[in-house]
């Protein structure tokens, strides 16, 4: 196991200061930060292996289209897919979202028919099925959570029928961490014959995911939120589905034999690859899967728990800060707020102090609505922070609990 300082040190925007006090970036929810082995591999292929993918015969051609297969194999056996034509590069998790919506789900609804999502989903898994339900008269129907901040199952499992035509849920909610049991929930759904797609934009940062023990018919999540580069992200299908769906965009690499009078589709992956794809991303989250393979998920998970218990430790000790989403089962998220304070001055006066959090309803309006919140501020903790981080994260609350009470 790496020691604290091994790890910070593999993160170079770590050792800055902002505002001359040291960095402390608690903000991982939003997007992670990158270690050196990825920014480095994204500087060796864009300065001596830049080149265009498929049909080239020339080296550098053929050396990026074996590189950008060797990452489709990476992420498939990084969540135990069944295939690599099971894996599909998007630009995130919102677009492989949206692909679903799009070329899965939107052909088979009718007026009647309903989409099963819960009350902690993040804005990308609720408005795409309010677009393609409102076009077919459907109805997104939103099963209930518990106050603090889990899954009322026997809710959920009472609102799957025969109307039910697709169910979409967040694997862990990044306003409050949530982990959801999301194997149990898939099962309920399949037993009724329904599909399931998983939000897994901030599960694959803290756990394991293994699509084939989940059971899931689709899952999504995006690089940035596991030390990769932004822009690009992955849509897991099962193939027997995405090789009956229609195409969601059109161009070059996803057709076979184009004419005048028609055009004729590639099979999954590259059926749903139109146009040049992000080639270096796909690469670097290569290079962010290998990183964390590298360390490894025991050490991470020793690490994060021990943070995440220290953290709502040492909170709960503050009479003025009241914790948001206390799920037994949760990821080292922790939103909060304080009487009196907003919580965006929460996060100003903490940025004067080179801590960075995230104030707001954090693209959850609903659960905020649900929970009687108009925000929060929300810590998100990644394995390269530490224990003098969460002291000094702790001590500037007291600061400004007392600030706001005076």
């Amino acid at each position: 196991m790496k020691e604290d300082t091994d790890l910070r040190e593999d993160f170079p925007i770590l050792s800055q200061e902002v505002h001359g006090k040291p960095l402390i970036y608690l903000d991982n929810a939003a997007t992670t930060q990158k270690p050196q082995a990825v920014i480095d591999r994204l500087s060796n292929f864009l300065s001596k292996e830049n080149a265009n993918i498929h049909r080239g015969v020339h080296y550098l051609s053929m050396n990026a289209t074996t590189l950008y297969d060797e990452a489709r194999s990476s992420v498939a056996n990084f969540i135990n897919a069944e295939s690599d034509e099971e894996i599909i590069f998007v630009r995130g998790a919102t677009e492989a979202i949206n692909l679903v919506a799009r070329s899965f789900c939107n052909e088979k609804l009718e007026p009647g028919d309903e989409i099963l999502i819960t009350e902690m989903e993040h804005h990308a898994n609720i408005v795409p099925w309010q677009l393609v339900a409102g076009e077919n008269g459907a109805r997104v129907i939103p099963a209930p959570i518990t106050d603090e901040g889990e899954m009322d199952l026997d809710q959920f499992e009472s609102l799957l029928n025969e109307r039910t035509k697709l169910v979409a849920f967040v694997h862990v909610s990044n306003a409050l961490g949530t982990i959801n049991p999301a194997k149990k929930m898939v099962d309920l759904a399949h037993q009724k014959g329904i599909p399931v797609l998983l939000d897994g934009a901030q599960a694959v940062a803290h756990q394991k995911v293994d699509v084939q023990d989940l059971g899931c018919d689709f899952y999504v999540f995006s690089s940035h939120k596991i030390f990769g580069p932004d822009g690009v992200g992955v849509l897991y299908g099962r193939k027997e589905l995405l090789n009956k769906m229609t195409p969601y965009q059109g161009g070059g690499d996803m057709i076979e034999i184009v004419s005048f009078d028609g055009t004729t589709f590639r099979p999954s992956p590259e059926r749903f690859e139109a146009g040049t794809p992000n080639i270096s991303g796909a690469i670097g989250l290569k290079a962010a899967i290998d990183y964390v393979n590298d360390i490894g998920w025991e050490t991470i998970h020793e690490k994060e728990s021990l943070l995440k218990d220290h953290a709502h430790e040492s909170l709960e000790k503050n009479p003025s800060i009241k914790l948001v989403g206390t799920a037994e089962n949760k990821v080292p998220v922790v939103s909060f707020t304080i009487d009196s304070a907003h919580p965006h001055d929460i996060a100003t006066i903490l940025d004067t102090k080179g801590i960075a959090v995230r104030a707001g309803h954090h693209c959850t309006q609903p659960l905020m609505k649900r929970l009687g919140l108009s925000a929060t501020t929300r810590a998100s903790l990644s394995f390269y922070n530490t224990i003098d981080e969460i002291n000094q994260l702790t001590e500037a609350l007291k600061e400004i609990s007392a600030l706001f009470e005076s």
